[in-house]
């Protein structure tokens, strides 16, 4: 008879529960590295088991590709005190769901808590379940939601055994609630995404996860019955571009038929499950023991509080370790990342920077000084932030932000251009889905003056976006590029037409075209409401103060009118009609030329966006 390896950690727990307080112990295996406050054979078994996950999940989900991620940190704690300690203060009140694991993903590594005394039935279905989506991160561009929810809900009753696992157990809760009620229409299933309400709002989210795991367990059980490959055929057709709903006719066929096969599904008891073999994992007796401090425990646990929103506790932690080891390296990079995370800048640069020296074969430290410079407009530096992020690159060759952020360095700067193309091409190929790589990428080939290019890669991007409010970005950002495409079309002709009337002794009575020079960002600092200026319409005059131009032609400023300050934008300052009453030699250039003018400047009242007042329809300057 097999047994299930998470009951020794339990037994093994209860042994020595009346011992002396724990030690930390840290255990690393192929991918894992673990902390446990209970002992080194307990850490051993923690670390195989998640090995035969990471086995398993890797063999059944094609999607699936950690290779050159860093190992994932997990804390096996030892008891409910030491879990609660660490899990996320929600579910810390008196009626919160109990958790006995958390997997947390963060920007640069994730991290598992697991509570060793848990008992029920399947007690790590939380970890299985984002593990899941963990797996599948690399195919979000393509992958729709329900079947992304569906899969995670579909391993979440995993049992994993020495040899073997059982996998798609029935969800007791999910079938009786979608016998209690109506299914979608799976046209609506299909095409539910992160904006929908099947997907935010409590009660409609419900059904949606439970008929996911539904239509999933029913393809997939089905699949593996007749020797068919739905699901896998399903994904080639999206990965081809198809849409969710066409796709699915192709995988499916007639989706009438499919909502009323599931619906049967449901109402009958015919809920099969599979077991399947795992392959070869390391024997954990070679896994690594290595000798841990408490201090670097404690920046461990204090960057976990990070995750889970526990800043006051987390600082107070910090603060506890450095006071007592004041060069401890780890706790100045997760102090950075604490500012960080507080919005302090230049706190960030500062900690990140000492962790950096401290620890010179950090590549986080090397980026996230690198990047915290750039992003607060740190020029004083610049060798320091090129030598910094080449070192990173160096460090790890996989991290695809020290590419992404070299690249800008290079374009803000408009310098080595052809590297920074290079370079944006490869973080597009180590994180295709990440949408801001590619809309980087596009700004990088704007300031080597290739519009075409620029532009064909926007496009590419749009497939990308997940949101309505990135596919408006990228939208408004396309039609600014065409517009300052046609600008210089048409100030060329008007250069050429003037050349023509001086050669002939006449004169043009039509003044230039604005021109102006594109000024890209390494990530937009804010995205405006990109819809029409089709709010209540109002004149302002005053004073133009604190102008800023953002890539390729946002503009923005104040009015400083009877000692208040009025914020405007506008996303195409291409399209805002400019007047003056005194003479303007060439162009009128407004990121430059109009600080402290006096103006009238009519605006379109914005309600959705509270950082402006409204959208610039007009400017009239006087001096």
């Amino acid at each position: 008879m097999q047994r299930l390896l998470w009951a020794p950690l339990v037994l093994l727990f209860a042994c020595n529960a009346l011992a002396d307080p724990p030690r930390w112990t840290e255990v690393r295996s192929p991918h894992f590295v673990v902390l446990t406050n209970s002992n080194e054979k307990t850490a051993r078994h923690v670390a195989g088991q998640l090995e035969r996950m990471r086995t398993l999940f890797r063999s059944l989900i094609p999607a699936s590709n950690d290779d050159g991620e860093p190992p994932i940190k997990v804390f096996a704690l030892r008891d409910q005190k030491s879990f609660q300690a660490l899990e996320p203060t929600a579910y810390l009140s008196k009626h919160s769901l109990e958790l006995a694991g958390l997997f947390s993903r963060g920007p640069d590594s994730s991290t598992i808590l697991l509570r060793l005394d848990a008992e029920g039935e399947h007690p790590f279905a939380t970890v299985y379940h984002e593990y899941t989506h963990y797996t599948l991160r690399k195919a979000d561009w393509w992958l729709p939601l329900w079947l992304n929810e569906g899969l995670a809900e579909f391993y979440q009753n995993t049992d994993i055994y020495e040899k073997d696992a059982r996998l798609g157990q029935p969800s007791p809760d999910n079938i009786l609630y979608l016998r209690q009620n109506r299914l979608l229409p799976l046209t609506t299933l299909l095409t539910v995404d992160h904006s929908s309400p099947y997907y935010h709002d409590e009660n409609k989210g419900s059904v949606f996860y439970a008929e996911a795991w539904a239509l999933t367990h029913y393809l997939e059980i089905g699949d593996l019955q007749h020797h068919t490959t739905r699901i896998r055929d399903y994904a080639k057709y999206l990965i081809q571009h198809e849409d969710s709903v066409t796709a699915a006719q192709h995988a499916f066929g007639d989706l009438k038929k499919l909502e009323q096969d599931l619906d049967n599904y449901i109402s009958g008891n015919n809920f099969m499950e599979m077991k399947t073999g795992i392959g070869a994992v390391e024997d954990e007796a070679r896994y690594e023991v290595l000798p841990v401090t408490q201090a670097d425990v404690d920046a461990a646990r204090a960057e976990v509080l990070i995750g889970t929103d526990r800043l006051p506790e987390s600082q107070a932690l910090l603060e506890s370790v450095l006071q007592q080891d004041p060069k401890n390296a780890a706790a100045h990079e997760v102090m950075g990342e604490l500012k960080l995370r507080q919005g302090d800048m230049e706190g960030a640069k500062k900690w990140y920077g000492e962790a950096a020296e401290l620890n010179p074969g950090d590549y986080l430290a090397d980026y996230y000084y690198a990047s915290m410079c750039l992003r607060t407009g740190d020029r004083g530096h610049d060798e320091a932030v090129e030598a910094d992020l080449r070192a990173a690159i160096k460090l790890a060759p996989r991290y695809a932000p020290a590419y992404d952020a070299l690249a800008m360095h290079y374009t803000q700067r408009h310098e080595k251009l052809d590297d920074a193309h290079m370079l944006s091409v490869k973080a597009v190929g180590l994180d295709p889905d990440n949408l801001y790589y590619r809309l980087n990428a596009a700004n990088t080939l704007g300031e080597a003056g290739n519009m075409e290019g620029a532009l064909s890669v926007l496009k590419t991007a749009k497939g990308y976006a997940k949101t309505e409010s990135e596919k408006a970005m990228i939208d408004e950002r396309i039609a600014s590029m065409e517009s300052y495409q046609a600008n210089l079309k048409r100030n060329k002709a008007m250069e050429e037409a003037e050349v023509k009337a001086a050669n002939s002794g006449t004169t043009s009575s039509e003044s230039k075209t604005v021109v102006l020079h594109i000024q890209p960002e390494s990530k937009p600092e804010h995205v405006y409401p990109a819809d029409a200026a089709t709010g209540a319409r109002h004149t302002v005059a005053g004073v133009i103060r604190d102008v800023h131009c953002g890539y390729p032609t946002v503009l923005t400023l104040n009015i400083e009118a009877g000692g208040k300050k009025v914020p405007l934008y506008t996303n195409n300052y291409f399209k805002v009609p400019f007047s003056t009453d005194f003479e303007v030699k060439d162009s009128l250039n407004p990121c430059k030329m109009i600080e402290g003018l006096k103006a009238k400047v009519q605006y379109a009242e914005v309600t959705t966006d509270n950082s402006v007042v409204g959208r610039v329809t007009a400017i009239e300057l006087s001096k």
